[in-house]
Formats: C-alpha cells, sequence, structure tokens
C-alpha cells in the first residue's frame, strides 16, 4: 500500500491481514465521528473508507444511508479511486476503481436513498419522531438481513451522511436527534456482541453474532451556534472511538494542499487487544483517483 493511504488507514485503525487474508474493515464494534467544515469538507473520508471496506481482502459488508446525495454520486467517485495492497513483499494487488452497483448486486453495498423520503413536517406532533424511528427500523433490518444471510464472521460498516440532515428531517429537533443517534449506536454493540434485540412488539430474541458492526458519521460542524451544537456534538464526540476534524490549514490558502487532519483515535478495546489514544496530524491533497496524506513539512 502506498504510504500517503497508509497514514489515514492508521489513523483510523483499519489493518490489513496478510497471512489471513481477512478484512482491511474497522475494529469490532468502533464509531467513526467525521467533522468538517464549509472550508474543508471531509465527504473524501467516507469515500475512503468505502473503497477500503469493499476492496479486497475485505469481505466486510456497507450499508450506506444518504441524506445528501444519489447512488449515482457516489458511484461516479467510488469507480475513479484506486487502492493498492501489498499481499507480500513480492506481490501487490492493485484495485482500479470500485463498482458500486455490482457490490449491491452481491448483497454485500446497501444504499438507503434519503432524498425522496417526505419526512413528516413541523407542527404534526411526534410525528416527526416517527420519521425516524421509521428510518433506523430500515437501517435495522438491513443489518439483520445481513447477519442472517451470512452469519458469523461477517463485518458491518453503518455510513451515515450525514448527521446534520438527519436534524432536518426531525425538524430541528435535537432530543429526537440524540435518540436516533443511541439507537445506531446500539447496533455497533447489540450484532458486534450477538446480544438480545427488542422488538418493537416488545419480544426478544437473539441473533447470530457477526464479526462487528462499525458506525461512520460525517457532521458539518459550523453550522450551528455555539449553544446550539453544544449538546449534539459532545454526545457525538463521546460516543466515538475515532474523532475526525478536517480544517483548513492554519497558515491559509496553499495551491498544493487543501487542508488537514487531526485524527484521535481513542484507543479500541476488543476481546484481543487494547490500545492507548493516538493524535495524528497531517495534511492532505485531494486527487481524482483519491487522496494524498502527508505530514507537514514533507511535501517538496
Amino acid at each position: 500500500m502506498d504510504r500517503s493511504s497508509q497514514l489515514l488507514d492508521e489513523a483510523l485503525g483499519i489493518v490489513d491481514d496478510t497471512s489471513s487474508m481477512v478484512s482491511s474493515s474497522f475494529p469490532s464494534s468502533s464509531v467513526v465521528l467525521i467533522e468538517d467544515c464549509v472550508e474543508t469538507s471531509g465527504a473524501f473520508v467516507i469515500h475512503h473508507i468505502l473503497k477500503r471496506s469493499l476492496s479486497p481482502p475485505s469481505s466486510a459488508a456497507v450499508v450506506l444511508v444518504s441524506l445528501s446525495h444519489p447512488f449515482s454520486h457516489y458511484d461516479r467517485i467510488l469507480r475513479k479511486l484506486v487502492h493498492t495492497f501489498a499481499l507480500s513483499l513480492s506481490f501487490v494487488l492493485f484495485s482500479q476503481g470500485c463498482n458500486l452497483a455490482a457490490h449491491r448486486d452481491n448483497r454485500r453495498f446497501f444504499f438507503c436513498d434519503m432524498l425522496m423520503v417526505d419526512f413528516p413536517r413541523q407542527g404534526q406532533g411526534n410525528v416527526s419522531k416517527g420519521g425516524l424511528i421509521e428510518l433506523y427500523a430500515k437501517i435495522q433490518k438491513v443489518v439483520e438481513d445481513i447477519s442472517s444471510s451470512f452469519g458469523s464472521g461477517k463485518c458491518i460498516t453503518i455510513i451515515l451522511d450525514d448527521f446534520s440532515l438527519i436534524e432536518v428531517a426531525a425538524n430541528g429537533s435535537l432530543n429526537h436527534s440524540l435518540d436516533f443517534l443511541r439507537y445506531c449506536y446500539a447496533l455497533t454493540s447489540e450484532f458486534g456482541l450477538g446480544l438480545l434485540v427488542h422488538t418493537s412488539c416488545g419480544g426478544v430474541y437473539p441473533l447470530p453474532s457477526i464479526q462487528g458492526c462499525s458506525l461512520v458519521i460525517l457532521h458539518h460542524e459550523d453550522i450551528y451556534s455555539a449553544e446550539e451544537s453544544a449538546a449534539l456534538i459532545l454526545q457525538m464526540e463521546y460516543l466515538a472511538d475515532v474523532v475526525i476534524k478536517a480544517e483548513p490549514l492554519a497558515t491559509g490558502l496553499a495551491a498544493d494542499v487543501h487542508g488537514q487532519l487531526t485524527v484521535l483515535n481513542k484507543g479500541i478495546h476488543d476481546q484481543l487487544r487494547s490500545s492507548k489514544s493516538k493524535v495524528h496530524n497531517f495534511h492532505f491533497k485531494l486527487r481524482e483517483n483519491g487522496v494524498e496524506c502527508f505530514y507537514p513539512g514533507t511535501q517538496a
């Protein structure tokens, strides 16, 4: 793998197992929060995660809940992205592009298009909360179907793009947005650890254990006033195992650098390992076929 992509993977906690050819996904049951701003979009991290999750040697499944773009948007971008994976010192697997339509047909990629959903409008009482409940039920149903179809050993990554529009769907209700966030967060533990799931009818049934269910959230940090954003952002950062901030350069605009990333990896504790928190800081440059990450001062 080229070093520029490896910087971002290391910060995210993505590790390739060359001996067993298993997974290039996140550690089990992790939550990744991507915070960006108007000047610097963090959407490229979503695209990178999609590509890594669906490219060899990973066998993970991805559930993308999009409130901001149609399927064609992601498909067009992913077809251009390049990913390389070193199977050994002498053999490198080169992956050109990613066909989301093919992965959708193979039931590894599930796209929830929320652009055309008519969420209840303001003044309709608790119906606004009902819209988010229906959305969560749809996500849960997809995860259940993946679990029942593939059994144990399947990694699932749920991507919310973007969470800022969840609050719009909830008619500006912070409480309903937080409830939805906590429900999605619960999936990372319920499915990742094979716990019991409570149905809407009050019943309880066991689910087959899967290798892990991770949650990736894109959120625009600077669209709120300080008071409005405090509760939501603090809750999201508290739940996240990895917090990524995409920001403009502190020194101003540069032709060959598009922004800087600060990645706080709190250390993900699972059955196999326990790691300490670590902060990564590097610059990035967006290219048509991917993103180039590098430490400040290392680019000529």
